[in-house]
């Protein structure tokens, strides 16, 4: 695969115009002879002084910051003088308050250094916490290859990840493998593929596509609403029977989240996994935008859950990074139920299904965020409860919230299925009853139906998240963490 080097890829991805390099010469005190050779063959090569480019450009106007190797001086490796000037520069992007972009391309620690640059690897990983601390993006490209310590380090502590097509990331490189065990390391693994597959990166794009992309991300990162945009006008929803809603809940053709984001969403970033080797399509994780109010978004995608792979434990392991992201990031959290109800499975069960839906009901009612919940359809038992708790509820007039389905509630009390439609009206699950009992704020109305007005009942919910998300952002977080839980209570 052929390289760019740092210095073509930060003039891809930035705009035309100035680059400020933070870049101070490098110490080479105590460097042995052979040492001091390489590094002079190396700087000749590369046209570089050492492995990674650190300075400050713009993209799209923005100001950023870059720290980024080049593969051309020594495989980018990380000596001791390299990791100072990433722990410097990574150091400045957090003082100043400027996002920083990373784009590692390396084969790890360099061995001419051994031990002593092997441990500079936890200062830069500490800086790079520093940062994320201080609710800044970090936003990373992983570039072929990179493995080791970097890729072990601050190659994957990104806020939003992206790796290069093709590329080779891992974390011990294939040739030190068969060296080490005597055979080769199975083919396809250590992909920017498979990775993308096993919920390890965000997304799989060429160089030329990563600009656009920051840039977007970018643009809901760093969003902030007017606070005092005017309230869209209520609408007296017209009551309707329970059962016969929850059998609109249930048209295959009503709208989800991914319509919702398309036609209602100013942009949306999607997110992939759980950052530690773990996906369920069941979930949607994404950085968005609905009118100027940003928001991290983790809905539950009714395309992606199917009889064969119900909603299962990962895809609410892959929500706690969701809420993790909007703490760090000072951003709301949105969450949306649409869900005919959580796996039950031996592999749900030895997954850790229960503890999950419980650490995602600690997590969501005592988070550092506003959190904004939408009831988009079903929402059937513990996994629809999983992302219920939240300061304000929205619920569209045809969704509802169960402990089971009412045909699994029928089963219990009658001990058939035919009463299904009356435990669903004494139940009380739909959302004119939820909103009489205060669980939910507000309902927003269907004519009739969703899925005989997509486009225009999604812009109309559109239109509520965007206020209520600019309205929960101007409120005291305090005061809202304080109160979430007790809503719930009593």
């Amino acid at each position: 695969m052929a390289h760019l080097s740092a210095r073509q890829l930060i003039d891809l991805v930035l705009d035309d115009g100035p680059w400020t390099s933070w870049d101070t010469p490098p110490e080479r005190d105590g460097v042995g002879a052979d040492y001091a050779e390489a590094l002079e063959r190396a700087t000749e090569r590369a046209g570089t002084d050492e492995s990674v480019l650190t300075g400050e450009g713009t993209l799209r106007g923005r100001r950023v910051a870059v720290v980024a190797c080049e593969f051309g001086f020594l495989a980018g490796s990380i000596g001791k003088a390299a990791a100072g000037r990433l722990v410097a520069a990574i150091g400045r992007a957090t003082a100043e308050g400027v996002p920083l972009l990373a784009a590692p391309v390396s084969g790890g620690t360099r061995m001419q250094e051994g031990t002593p640059a092997f441990v500079r690897m936890v200062g830069i990983s500490a800086a790079v916490a520093r940062h994320r601390a201080a609710g800044l993006p970090y936003l990373v490209y992983l570039r072929h290859p990179t493995t080791g310590g970097v890729m072990a380090s601050w190659g994957s502590l990104g806020h939003v990840t992206v790796a290069e097509p093709g590329a080779l990331v891992g974390f011990l490189g294939p040739r030190v493998y068969e060296a080490l065990y005597g055979e080769p390391f199975p083919d396809g693994v250590q992909t920017s593929e498979n990775l993308y597959a096993h919920g390890i990166v965000d997304a799989v794009l060429p160089p030329e596509e990563v600009g656009d992309v920051v840039h977007r991300a970018l643009e809901v990162l760093l969003a902030r609403p007017s606070a005092d945009a005017p309230e869209p006008a209520a609408v007296e929803v017209p009551d309707v029977d329970a059962w016969e809603a929850i059998t609109r809940s249930r048209r295959p053709d009503r709208p989800g989240v991914r319509r919702l984001l398309r036609y209602a969403a100013a942009d949306a970033i999607p997110l992939n996994g759980t950052g530690e080797g773990e996906s369920d399509p069941g979930l949607l994780l994404a950085l968005a935008r609905f009118g100027d109010a940003p928001c991290v978004l983790l809905g539950q995608d009714r395309r992606g859950q199917t009889s064969a792979h119900p909603l299962g434990p990962g895809a609410l392991r892959e929500a706690r990074r969701g809420m993790r992201l909007a703490v760090e990031l000072g951003l709301p959290l949105l969450t949306i139920i649409d869900t005919p109800g959580a796996a039950l499975s031996p592999e749900a069960e030895e997954g850790g299904l229960a503890g999950e839906i419980a650490r995602c009901l600690a997590d969501q009612a005592t988070l550092r965020a506003p959190v904004l919940c939408l009831m988009l359809g079903e929402g059937n038992g513990g996994g629809a409860l999983a992302l219920l708790p939240a300061d304000r509820v929205v619920a569209a007039q045809h969704a509802w919230l169960s402990p089971l389905p009412p045909e699994g509630a029928s089963a219990i009390v009658h001990r058939d299925t035919a009463h299904a439609p009356d435990m669903a009206r004494a139940q009380h699950v739909r959302a004119a009853d939820l909103r009489a009992a205060g669980v939910v704020d507000r309902v927003v109305p269907e004519h009739p139906d969703a899925a005989d007005e997509p486009e225009a009942f999604c812009r109309r919910v559109g239109e509520v998240l965007a206020w209520e998300l600019a309205r929960l952002m101007a409120q005291d977080l305090d005061a809202l963490v304080g109160s979430r839980a007790a809503r719930f209570a009593g």
